[in-house]
């Protein structure tokens, strides 16, 4: 179990770490965050998830707290302290703390910077990758920027738990028929002509660092790809359909609200994936 987490400067025990009240990510969800992957040591596909979370202090205006050399020795400092080698790493850096007023506080109100680490693990993932995972369909009622990695996560959290409820391991989510993306994973198909297709960035998924990956890794394959939008009627009547995120690499899915996808079994597209993808990402 973790020990210490990283809050404003200090290392603290998880039963000591507090933020103010005031701070603008409890009042406001006016933050941002990432979630980084390290196995046996070694930060998976870290320039991708750093470069993402510059973007997102960027779109909403909001100062970084430390560079990147300094990020990465905070996080290897909470890793040795809490004594993982594999393991969740959390960031979430918010406007700071401030009277709570919706309008941002004076220029030179601090970011708040908080850090946790969990152990996670590889081989229960690949056990379920062997298997894969139901996934049910869900609408898409989040906001207009989910490009931004905020942690205004309530729609997200909505369409987790009634995937939860249902004994699903994802939800799908389906906005005028169309399905966008999950709600913490990108979806991918792989259709009748045997194309794999994920939906094209842009306002309306979160760009996935593993998403980006993958695709790198598909090209190499030699897949054919089309970053173009599908139904949720092409889903399932995909041969096979994954789901990419750092916490599960690429997952095949075998059932979306209860109906088989192809056999059954995960395919063959998403394992060769999901090994390429472990391979690069790790530095392979």
């Amino acid at each position: 179990m973790s020990r210490f987490a990283y809050v404003n400067g200090r290392y603290a025990r998880l039963s000591e770490a507090y933020i103010h009240i005031e701070d603008r990510g409890y009042q406001f969800a006016d933050g941002v965050y990432e979630v980084c992957i390290v196995v046996d040591g070694k930060l998976f596909d870290f320039a991708g998830h750093f470069a993402r979370y510059e973007r997102s202090l960027r779109e909403l205006r909001m100062a970084q707290p430390m560079g990147r050399r300094a990020l990465q020795t905070v996080m290897r400092e909470l890793l040795r302290r809490n004594r993982l080698k594999t393991a969740l790493v959390y960031i979430q850096v918010t406007r700071g703390v401030a009277p709570r007023d919706h309008a941002f506080p004076v220029p030179d109100t601090r970011p708040a910077l908080v850090m946790t680490a969990r152990r996670f693990d590889l081989h229960a993932s690949d056990a379920k990758a062997r298997k894969g995972v139901r996934v049910i369909t869900h609408p898409d009622i989040r906001w207009g920027r989910v490009d931004i990695k905020t942690v205004g996560l309530l729609p997200n959290a909505l369409a987790k738990q009634a995937a939860r409820e249902a004994g699903a391991a994802e939800a799908v989510l389906v906005r005028d028929g169309v399905v966008t993306e999950c709600s913490s994973s990108n979806i991918w198909i792989v259709d009748g002509n045997g194309v794999l297709r994920t939906h094209p960035r842009g306002n309306q998924i979160l760009g996935g660092i593993t998403r980006e990956t993958a695709l790198g890794c598909a090209r190499e394959l030699q897949m054919k790809i089309e970053e173009r939008a599908f139904t949720i009627e092409e889903a399932r009547a995909a041969s096979e359909v994954f789901i990419t995120s750092a916490t599960s690499f690429v997952m095949p899915v075998v059932a979306i609200d209860g109906a088989r996808i192809g056999d059954g079994a995960p395919g063959p597209v998403a394992a060769r994936l999901r090994e390429a993808y472990k391979n690069k990402a790790s530095g392979g």
